[in-house]
């Protein structure tokens, strides 16, 4: 069993293995936070917590996406259904929301100058060939330390060599700011296809997928360290179905980074900072949800990633085009203002995702749907299953 205890965090994606490595993150007792828990259990992290049978974490995708479990909630009942039913589920006239962002390759490995071996996860891009990156080990990695890099077996052995040199410590993320060499005439979005690997999941242990697999079919703009897992499910012909039923499609790009997945620390939630992730909601997609509210359809978003990008792109009150960051953390109690239904995965334990979801569907309802899922062996997280919440299901 898998169990999430009040001092342990739960095992997310290498970001936050990372992190750790790097700096081990400064307790925060509960005395800091004082509050009745039986006034305001929704914020508090240990209301958060549910044991998952290791067994039911995914490690390879379906071979067929469509063909995973889809869990059905509307109001008040639920029911089991495939995801390749989606079309008989929703409605002509309503909206699906995707994230295009595509994985990058950003886990590279590598050694120091001295031999010693060096890992590397890179987060964003902060100028031309300089990124932000978690190291392991990070305390053993000085200010202008070089990082040999190794290229992958496959690699042709004609590639050019590629080092970077730490010039900077970023305090928020615990990370290193890497100044990538590269060589003249090369890029090093062409290079990280042969040092770089698509990072998976630390709980994805014994995986036979393929880098594709970890990748929607509508993946266009790189930039993510880790899948919008929820629009794995679709094909290609689903998309179509779904188009000849009426049901309409808009974009937006949210680069998944550490904001995604760096763990909740404080028993009081609102405490908690997001880590900003860059996003972009083009006009177009604006356009297409007004067009879509105006008619009386409905706006479903896939993943959570693409309600963090349109309520982020609304926090002035009213959807507007957006290009830039959001800090966006959605608990139970906050007002919606863009999204209507949800298509989701499930979550790890006391995570910012499950608090999220909780916020639309309610905690309690939410957890009492995870045991379910547990009785009836849906698989979980990032290769798992899926739930839809229909838009009468939201809280407010």
């Amino acid at each position: 069993m898998t169990k999430i205890d009040d001092k342990s965090n739960p095992p997310h994606l290498d970001t936050e293995n990372l992190i750790q490595a790097v700096d081990p993150p400064s307790s925060v007792t509960d005395s800091l936070f004082p509050m009745d828990s039986h006034e305001f259990p929704d914020q508090l992290l240990s209301s958060y917590d549910y044991e998952l049978p290791s067994a039911l974490i995914a490690q390879t995708p379906l071979s067929k996406r469509d063909g995973s479990r889809l869990l059905v909630v509307d109001s008040p009942t639920h029911h089991h259904c495939i995801f390749r039913d989606l079309p008989q589920l929703l409605q002509p006239g309503d909206l699906l929301v995707l994230n295009n962002t595509r994985v990058i390759p950003a886990r590279l490995y590598g050694h120091k100058t001295t031999g010693a071996p060096v890992e590397v996860l890179l987060l964003e891009e902060k100028a031309p060939n300089c990124w932000l990156a978690l190291v392991k080990p990070g305390r053993r990695i000085k200010l202008g330390a070089t990082i040999i890099f190794t290229p992958n077996e496959q690699s042709d052995t004609s590639i050019a060599s590629l080092t970077a040199t730490v010039v900077e410590r970023d305090e928020a993320t615990r990370g290193r700011l890497l100044q990538f060499n590269v060589p003249e005439g090369e890029s090093l979005e062409h290079l990280l296809n042969y040092y770089g690997q698509v990072p998976l999941p630390p709980y994805i242990t014994d995986s036979e997928a393929s880098p594709e697999q970890y990748q929607t079919v509508y993946a266009q703009h790189s930039g993510a360290i880790a899948a919008p897992t929820a629009g794995l499910h679709f094909t290609d012909e689903l998309l179509e179905q779904l188009q000849a039923q009426g049901i309409q499609q808009a974009s937006v790009t949210l680069h998944v980074g550490v904001g995604t997945f760096r763990p909740v620390e404080a028993e009081d939630i609102t405490a908690h900072q997001m880590h900003g992730e860059w996003l972009e909601v083009p006009p177009a997609t604006v356009d297409q949800i007004r067009e879509t509210k105006a008619r009386k359809g409905r706006v479903i978003a896939v993943g959570t990633t693409v309600v963090r990008a349109l309520e982020g792109a609304a926090a002035d009150g009213e959807l507007q085009p957006f290009q830039g960051k959001t800090e966006l953390f959605i608990y139970p109690g906050y007002q919606w203002r863009v999204v209507e239904g949800l298509i989701t995965n499930f979550h790890l334990p006391r995570s910012s995702l499950l608090m999220l979801v909780s916020a639309l569907i309610g905690r309690q309802r939410l957890l009492d749907l995870y045991q379910e899922a547990i009785q009836e062996q849906y698989r979980f997280y990032s290769f798992g299953d899926a739930m839809l919440i229909l838009p009468e299901v939201r809280t407010n």
